[in-house]
């Protein structure tokens, strides 16, 4: 069934959860879809996993942390586990042998990355979610009896096959990592005896180690369970999701600002952002297809992406965040106030535009020049004349003007614009 083929579920009361999924294009692939319909039509338990490899999940983890969300939403109870265990292995890349990070290092890591899941789900009622560790059943397992009890159902032919295992035979991998997806298969397996976990999803990445987990299930004697797919998040431009010029686009907001959160959807490409409501807002049908249709019309009003933004922003970062992002936004072009804005926020947005450090305040024209506005003094002076220069959003006519003290910005700001769109930021200090 291809995408323009499923049938909006708006006019449908209520419309079923594998429904809505599959709408929204957030099964890939899955188990037998009828058997998975059926299960999911009453109570059941799930689980999906996040590897710490990091210090903070990104946006690219947001696709199976709001599916998580929306699962809970529709009456399922989450299994939310951060692999203390996994994390210290690594799933295979394609490219190279992962470097093992220090399992005090991965220990902390887990601690960071629950409480960046917890405010997506709820912890109460007859759902509630659950955190769990692979650490918890991995850690106590001895080399034999990992062998025995879970390798002996591993045939190696299957495992052979696997994409990124045959992509490294030639270069190598280590048994570490051939072995990651018997740890995950037994995650599943654990999961399923001591919760009653039936189901477990993830990205397309992770298909080979998924179904493998399906079978070790049943080779077990135990399900039957089911497990789907999340698509791979792209962009139409070709670049990766999740990166900017700076980097990836964290969720902690210590590692990307909840502005720069912001402005990274706000960016989001009209070719892509249709998807992008689908895969992640909690609008109805209905309504992202009201905005799919407005966006089209008037595409410059950037409509959809703003809408986004903002759900996104709150969801990760709150309400009072966002409403600072989409201050900072507003003044930044002159439609509101500059002084309105905190100083993590205002720094943020300015970081993001461009932001020089200076000991001192020079004339505004040179302000123009060692912010990277202008070339020259001579096209700076020029910009000034020509009325195209502003401080804090207020036009400088005079070719020697000066900044007072005062004008700066919680005491140490200023925000520098030339035209109508393009800023730069100055922050007075050594």
């Amino acid at each position: 069934m291809t995408e323009s083929s499923i049938p909006s579920p708006a006019a449908a009361h209520p419309p079923s959860l594998i429904d809505d999924l599959l709408w929204r294009g957030l099964i890939q692939d899955s188990t037998d879809i009828d058997g998975l319909r059926s299960r999911l039509a009453e109570p059941a338990t799930f689980y999906v996993g996040f590897d710490p490899t990091g210090p903070s999940l990104h946006v690219g983890h947001l696709m199976q942390v709001l599916t998580a969300r929306r699962l809970q939403q529709a009456g399922l109870r989450p299994l939310l586990l951060v692999g203390g265990a996994t994390g210290q292995i690594g799933d295979p890349k394609e490219s190279a042998e992962r470097v093992l990070n220090p399992p005090e290092v991965v220990a902390g890591w887990v601690d960071r990355i629950r409480e960046q899941l917890a405010p997506f789900v709820s912890f109460h009622g007859k759902n509630a979610a659950r955190p769990v560790n692979n650490l918890d059943w991995t850690g106590q397992l001895s080399v034999v009896e990992f062998l025995r009890d879970v390798g002996k159902h591993f045939p190696v032919n299957r495992m052979l096959a696997r994409d990124v295992v045959r992509s490294r035979l030639e270069s190598g991998i280590s048994f570490t990592e051939f072995s990651y997806q018997l740890l995950q298969a037994n995650d599943f397996f654990e999961l399923h005896r001591r919760y009653g976990c039936v189901l477990q999803f993830g990205g397309s990445d992770q298909w080979g180690n998924i179904t493998a987990g399906v079978d070790y299930v049943r080779r077990r004697g135990a399900g039957p369970v089911h497990a789907f797919v999340t698509p791979l998040v792209t962009r139409a431009d070709g670049t990766k999701f999740g990166k900017t010029e700076g980097g990836a686009v964290w969720l902690d907001p210590q590692l990307t600002s909840p502005y720069a959160f912001y402005q990274f959807w706000i960016n989001a490409d009209d070719r892509d952002v249709g998807r992008y409501l689908r895969y992640f807002s909690f609008r109805s049908a209905g309504e992202i297809e009201e905005l799919e249709k407005a966006s089209a019309e008037r595409p410059a009003g950037r409509i959809a992406q703003r809408a986004l933004a903002e759900e996104l922003t709150t969801l990760v970062h709150g309400e009072q965040e966002t409403g600072q992002a989409v201050a900072a936004s507003q003044a930044l072009f002159g439609r509101g106030s500059l002084t309105e804005l905190s100083p993590q926020t205002l720094r943020a947005a300015l970081a993001e535009t461009g932001l020089v450090k200076l000991p001192q305040l020079p004339p505004v024209a040179t302000l123009l020049r060692e912010a990277g506005l202008v070339a020259s003094l001579n096209e700076a002076r020029r910009a000034i004349s020509e009325g195209g220069a502003y401080v804090n959003n207020e036009r400088v006519t005079d070719v020697e003007a000066t900044v007072a003290p005062e004008s700066l910005l919680h005491g140490r700001y200023l925000v520098l614009r030339r035209g109508k769109r393009n800023f730069a930021g100055v922050e007075l200090g050594e």
